[in-house]
């Protein structure tokens, strides 16, 4: 597809108007996606990055209005054109200051339409060049540094509004880069210990022969270059909050040592036999799957119960993308201002923004906030960041909403069998990535759970398969 097709997102419950009206653009070298309602819309604005939106304002359930909120909300530089049949001059004037391009009022003329959208595209090239970044990024959308609004951000915030003001030991599990250690600060700073130390070790990143000591602590001529006492990282967190960042790592003496702590809540230094008592929060964290580990008899079944009193999972960026255009204007404002403060603010074209959004993201959070930081630092001064300005493996991403490209051979395919080919593929997507659960694949492919079965026994007849 051609870089400077525009993305169009049309919102309109008459199925005949929309389209008569997509078919229309699609003829003028729009890429035109339909909704019929506005919760369809909001769920395609949190999955791609439209240049435009045109959406009735009168809608069934969620308003044109709420569509409007959240498409400016999520991508700031987006176009949005209401289009209604009840419209007055306060309807445009409020429209207009909640960030509406234009306003036209039904019936109307396709080219007053395409008018309308063709002056919008010139007003944001031209606004575009000092273009400098306009939303600032609402509270409810954060939790001491922490960002998102997906489902599972807003569920993750109020877990840790939740267990932040008790005591109880919590196990912190998600990929690299998803912010474990940002997770464990956040609790810290929100619960009674706040006024005391936040003490963070990684378990991974010191020798086993040296982990003990630095967790613990030594005494003088203990070992080798001990030639003073030391306090260990569970003496420096008394009474506030000790962080053990990949705890699977540990050797079975270490964890052994680690339960006593969780248990009589005291300790001894290396080389002493004095117990120190404690009064420390433990938060620990993970990226291996430690209850697998305790199975295959790598990780003590006892310490694993004693950390996992409050468990606390982190969703990889890829499951939440309706969260990157929130964490890209949050990095893009920092790094502008670190990286160049003397040069105008800069913003994200939608093609970057749709190529962001289509990457799988292997390294989370920290792998975009990394990418960013590098984009920022090639822009040169120019006021937005395009896809030549990210990695090369972000920019090979692709940016359409379709699942593939189709190529069709020379001579010919067999129409039917090819459909129902992708539409097994789809559902079998589906019912995978939700283990099986008819009801949410139905929801998740916007069917009703009746169809989705249907459609299962149809393509088992086909494919000659006795249905489940």
């Amino acid at each position: 597809m051609a870089e400077n097709t525009k993305h169009l997102l049309i919102v309109e419950d008459e199925a005949a108007l929309r389209a008569a009206v997509a078919e229309q653009l699609t003829d003028r070298g729009f890429h035109v996606v339909e909704a019929a309602s506005g919760e369809e819309a909001l769920e395609r604005l949190a999955e791609f990055a439209f240049d435009i939106v045109i959406t009735d304002l009168r809608l069934p359930g969620i308003d044109g209005g709420e569509v409007l909120e959240a498409a400016v909300e999520l991508y700031p530089d987006i176009i949005v054109i209401i289009v209604t049949g009840y419209g007055t001059v306060k309807d445009a004037v409020n429209a207009i200051k909640r960030g509406v391009a234009d306003f036209i009022t039904k019936p109307f003329q396709f080219e007053e339409l395409l008018h309308v959208l063709n002056s919008a595209l010139e007003q944001r090239r031209l606004k575009s060049e000092n273009a400098y970044l306009r939303s600032q990024l609402e509270q409810r959308y954060r939790f001491e540094g922490i960002l998102g609004r997906s489902r599972a951000m807003r569920d993750l915030f109020q877990l840790l509004e939740t267990v932040a003001p008790t005591s109880s030991t919590i196990l912190v599990t998600g990929e690299t880069g998803t912010g474990k250690e940002l997770v464990a600060r956040a609790i810290h700073h929100n619960s009674p210990r706040r006024v005391h130390r936040f003490v963070a070790i990684s378990c991974s990143a010191i020798p086993e022969t040296l982990l003990e000591a630095e967790l613990f602590g030594h005494v003088r001529g203990a070992y080798t270059g001990a030639v003073d006492s030391r306090p260990g990282r569970l003496e420096q967190a008394h009474k506030g909050t000790l962080f053990l960042d990949e705890v699977g790592t540990m050797s079975g003496a270490l964890q052994m040592k680690l339960l006593r702590v969780l248990q009589e809540r005291e300790f001894e230094r290396v080389g002493d036999s004095h117990p120190i008592k404690v009064d420390v929060r433990v938060i620990a964290a993970t990226n291996s799957d430690l209850a697998r580990m305790v199975t295959e008899g790598r990780f003590r079944e006892d310490l694993y119960y004693r950390l996992n009193v409050i468990p606390i999972r982190l969703p990889p960026l890829r499951d939440r993308k309706e969260d990157i255009p929130l964490l890209v204007q949050e990095f893009l404002q920092r790094f502008c201002r670190d990286i160049a403060p003397t040069l105008p603010p800069m913003t994200v074209s939608q093609e970057a923004m749709r190529h962001m959004m289509a990457y799988s993201w292997p390294g989370n959070v920290r792998q975009l906030e990394n990418a960013l930081e590098r984009a920022v630092a090639l822009g040169g001064g120019r006021p937005q960041i395009e896809v030549s300005d990210l990695p090369p493996e972000i920019g090979r991403a692709a940016e359409t909403p379709l699942a593939s490209v189709f190529a069709i051979p020379e001579g010919g395919i067999d129409f039917e069998s090819y459909v129902s080919r992708i539409e097994h593929d789809l559902i079998s997507s589906a019912l995978e990535r939700l283990k099986g659960n008819k009801g949410k694949a139905a929801r998740l492919l916007n069917l009703k759970r009746t169809t989705l079965v249907e459609k299962l026994k149809r393509l088992d007849r086909i494919e000659g398969r006795n249905p489940q």
